[in-house]
């Protein structure tokens, strides 16, 4: 009976272990100089841990604070795109930035954000003025081993 419970114990452990494995090789670490939107969520300049966990047609996007303090959940969607370099992309209208691309091809996360109602509005906005300050701003990302 010990040697059944001991060996349960230890594929267990396997278990646990691959899975983190797995997990950490679908997470990503960026340093966001600016407070930018996530969907519906304000998130203040800072550094965020960005983990993914998959479904069939969509992907479950993690983003935590290091501090601990923030987590959003939010959904992406595969875009097919192709980076040699691992990066953020915010679409920016004036002062407002909204995560909109993840690509970081390493870690299988190329992922587009849907456009927000915030977003929308903060288009419409910009578009709107005379010399409108908009486009899109990168931020590097560090995969996590």
């Amino acid at each position: 009976m010990k040697r059944i419970t001991a060996i349960a114990i230890a594929a267990l452990a396997s278990l646990v272990t691959a899975g983190s494995a797995v997990a950490q090789g679908h997470a990503v670490k960026a340093t966001v100089p600016f407070d930018f939107a996530v969907g519906n969520s304000h998130l203040p300049a800072g550094t965020y841990t960005i983990s993914s966990a998959d479904s069939r047609s969509s992907t479950g996007l993690a983003i935590r604070s290091d501090s601990g303090k923030i987590t959003v959940l939010t959904t992406a969607f595969a875009d097919g795109k192709q980076s040699k370099t691992s990066k953020l992309v915010f679409d920016k209208y004036g002062d407002q930035y909204f995560m909109r691309e993840i690509l970081c091809s390493n870690a299988d996360m190329n992922m587009e954000l849907p456009v927000s109602k915030a977003e929308k509005q903060a288009q419409k906005q910009v578009a709107s003025l005379p010399n409108s300050d908009r486009g899109q701003v990168f931020v590097a990302l560090n995969e996590i081993r």
